[in-house]
């Protein structure tokens, strides 16, 4: 954990880390996991867990699709690491770890697998924990149809109490992002739309630049 810093410090110490500009779409990802991981790092009843580290790496994943230069997304995410005390690379290996684990259960074997990850008593809850348990629902879910994300998110729910974790906020938390992950898909295809349109609209100009000369 970190020592006790302000969020003034976090940021000081991540834009050292990450000294690049942040593209407008991708600003308030790094700016809210930046304060989401500075509070977490500040609590004293919250420990790293498997699920976190699933959590948070699924939704730094998903809110940094698309983001160019491509060769900065990891150190971006280092950067939000590493400035408020957590370890990014100790933290991608675990998830990684437990999702390919994942990969060898069912959604029926779920409940069994996840029995080792209930959240000690008197810890802190965090939302990334409960996008962990999503996240690891949908890796055992393959590529199959069925059960749907609807489904899957019913299925966490059921599994709160045993997993420790109350099961109200687990409903809205997993709402809330798959809403959010909806949103920045279609932000996404809306910026990528922007630039070839402004790509085709430079290569008309230069074409008709090219026809008034030759006449």
């Amino acid at each position: 954990m970190a020592e006790r810093q302000t969020i003034a410090d976090s940021k000081r110490a991540f834009h050292q880390a990450f000294p690049h500009v942040i593209g407008p779409l991708y600003r308030r990802l790094a700016d809210e996991l930046l304060v989401e991981l500075h509070l977490l790092s500040h609590q004293s009843s919250f420990i790293t867990t498997p699920l976190f580290a699933v959590g948070l790496c699924t939704v730094f994943d998903t809110f940094s699709r698309g983001y160019r230069p491509e060769d900065q997304i990891s150190r971006l995410f280092k950067a939000l690491c590493s400035s408020n005390g957590f370890e990014a690379d100790a933290l991608r290996r675990e998830s990684e770890s437990c999702l390919a684990a994942a990969k060898l259960q069912s959604v029926d074997e779920m409940k069994s697998y996840l029995a080792s990850q209930r959240l000690a008593d008197g810890a802190h809850y965090s939302r990334l924990m409960a996008i962990g348990v999503f996240r690891l629902f949908q890796t055992a879910k393959g590529g199959v149809n069925q059960p749907n994300e609807a489904d899957l998110r019913k299925r966490c729910k059921e599994l709160a109490d045993s997993l420790n974790l109350p099961a109200e906020r687990l409903e809205k938390d997993l709402s809330l992002f798959a809403s959010n992950s909806e949103r920045m898909t279609m932000s996404i295809e809306l910026v990528k739309e922007t630039v070839a349109a402004e790509r085709r609209k430079k290569e008309r100009r230069q074409a008709e630049q090219v026809q008034r000369s030759e006449t």
